[in-house]
């Protein structure tokens, strides 16, 4: 669900900050509450977040997660004396407001966001539609069997292309059974109902769990004032409900090729493992050691090895994609299909000689240089502030993370980079996936 109803720029800079002071509280109903007050722009964000990402799709209906966000605006029942609304009178509704709702779904976490200005009279309309959204939602079968028909035919062209059948036999091959891996399919969308979809959100959306980030030209005060408004028609927990354990994700014990047979121009490559969970300790020396490996674009290792001094492909990348869970460690290419085997080579080798060697000082010092340098770009909007604020929430980060992450990318040797690699990427023990190389 999103509607783009705007009267406003919606990129402002926010202020140069010496410091980001974020005010975190427990609101009665247990939800943990994360503010920055940015007072240059006279408009708030705020983003709720709950434990209800498509790691919690029930067995055999994989998509409901996503299903039931896409679902949350396209109607809502009577309401407090309101009445009910469908989708286009919402449209037409957050038209007038110049404001802005929305309902996006991870892998680990459901998110709800509202945009407003902070005009007493548009920010109180906002939030009271909004909180309609989010306590009646209406889920309307004949709106939800036309947007299943359109889904499955997106997955159904989608999976005519050779990236997305390369990237799903990588996950498969990465994250096993764990619902990190689970893909949406015509037949799992055929399982899912409207009142599915009710029944994930009573057992999800809880309060006492739920993680608010708000950025914006409001204070404490404000900020409460607001939030009880926008919560107000959703259940309160005499006690907190735990929702049952995630798997952890299994690291993989030897290595294993796939090979996807494809009439194609070009042959798509995937190498890699299960990495780290977000709070893993060697977070920032897996960042900063993967700018030189493979992240840095034209002046990674990677790039060095397999574009510059061979030509085997275009672009060459590598990245670790951290969560709740360990997300995978994921190094890409497209080459020739004539030259795969090649460039696999090639990029296993930059990869094993890296984990044995590490980064040098001086690719260490530019790295640092690029990413302490660039720090600032990753702020100068409200809504990447909010972002960086929501993760802070999510992954019970440091409330200071955002003033010292600078102070702990600088602390890194060159040693410590390649101990953390040594420790967590086995180059003996990777999926490699090839689809449309020539035998």
């Amino acid at each position: 669900m999103k509607r783009f109803a705007w009267l406003f720029v919606c990129c402002w800079p926010v202020a140069s900050w010496a410091g980001i002071p974020i005010q975190h509280w427990t609101m009665e109903t247990g939800a943990k509450v994360y503010l920055v007050e940015a007072p240059g722009i006279p408009m708030v964000d705020v983003q709720i977040e709950f434990d209800a990402g498509s790691r919690r799709d029930p067995a055999g209906q994989t998509g409901l997660a996503v299903a039931t966000s896409r679902m949350m605006g396209k109607g809502i029942k009577a309401f407090q004396g309101q009445p009910a609304m469908d989708e286009n009178q919402l449209g037409e509704a957050w038209a007038d407001l110049g404001a802005m709702v929305g309902a996006n779904v991870s892998a680990d976490r459901m998110a709800f966001s509202l945009r407003s200005l902070t005009r007493p009279e548009l920010l109180d309309a906002a939030v009271a539609l909004a909180a309609r959204e989010l306590a009646a939602p209406s889920f309307p079968t004949d709106v939800w069997q036309s947007e299943r028909e359109r889904w499955a035919a997106s997955i159904a062209e989608s999976n005519t292309k050779p990236a997305t059948q390369a990237g799903k036999a990588f996950n498969q091959a990465v994250f096993g059974t764990h619902p990190y891996g689970a893909e949406v399919d015509e037949a799992s969308l055929r399982r899912i109902d409207t009142a599915a979809m009710a029944q994930f959100l009573s057992r999800h959306m809880l309060l006492c769990q739920a993680k608010i980030s708000v950025v914006g030209a409001v204070n404490r005060a404000q900020t409460e004032r607001l939030l009880n408004q926008l919560l107000i028609g959703l259940p309160r927990q005499n006690s907190c409900p735990v929702l049952p354990k995630v798997a952890e994700v299994s690291p993989l014990t030897a290595p294993s090729n796939v090979r996807i047979a494809f009439e194609s121009a070009q042959a798509h490559v995937f190498i890699g493992q299960p990495g780290i969970p977000r709070q893993h300790p060697d977070f920032f020396a897996l960042t900063l050691g993967n700018y030189v490996l493979g992240g840095g674009g034209f002046v990674s290792r990677l790039t060095e090895q397999v574009r510059e001094k061979r030509g085997l492909s275009y672009s060459v990348y590598s990245y670790f994609s951290p969560g709740q869970h360990a997300g995978a460690f994921t190094v890409g290419l497209q080459t020739r299909p004539d030259q795969a085997a090649q460039a696999v080579q090639v990029a296993t080798d930059v990869l094993s000689e890296f984990v044995r060697g590490g980064p040098s000082e001086q690719e260490v010092k530019a790295a640092k240089d690029f990413m302490i340098g660039g720090f600032a770009l990753r702020l100068d909007s409200n809504r990447k502030l909010l972002d960086n604020l929501s993760n802070i929430a999510w992954f019970d980060l440091p409330l200071d993370y955002l003033d010292t992450w600078s102070a702990e990318i600088d602390k890194l040797s060159a040693q410590q980079i390649q101990q953390a690699f040594a420790r967590n990427v086995q180059p003996e023990r990777m999926v490699t996936v090839i689809l449309g190389a020539k035998p």
